[in-house]
């Protein structure tokens, strides 16, 4: 079955960087889309970056464009969020997310908190 776990998350100051990563297993990683999601306290879980594959072409929030970078490891099944220059705004539970034959499937989350 498909499995997300995420990792990395913690706490930081503002302007600092922190590096997310999720794990996947459960299906063929190197042919799909993979996702990271955030959801910030009374808030809706809102899209932060997408990478494909195969060609690795990204796509990312205006909210974070030139601050966080989105990568994979087709070979290690991993993505990664790679966040610098971190706000305060940024707050809130990262969430890894692919979808398989229309079914959206999340990971449990890390929360990252940004402190002023």
């Amino acid at each position: 079955q498909v499995q997300l776990v995420e990792s990395g998350g913690g706490l930081v100051q503002s302007g600092g960087s922190l590096r997310v990563s999720c794990a996947a297993s459960g299906f063929t990683f190197s042919s799909v889309a993979m996702s990271w999601y955030r959801q910030a306290p009374g808030k809706e879980r809102e899209l932060v970056a997408t990478i494909r594959s195969p060609g690795a072409s990204t796509n990312y929030a205006a909210s974070v464009k030139g601050r966080f970078t989105i990568s994979r490891d087709n070979v290690k099944n991993t993505v990664s969020l790679q966040m610098n220059n971190l706000k305060p705004d940024d707050t809130a539970i990262y969430y890894c997310s692919t979808v398989r034959y229309g079914q959206v499937y999340w990971g449990q989350g890390t929360q990252v908190t940004v402190s002023s």
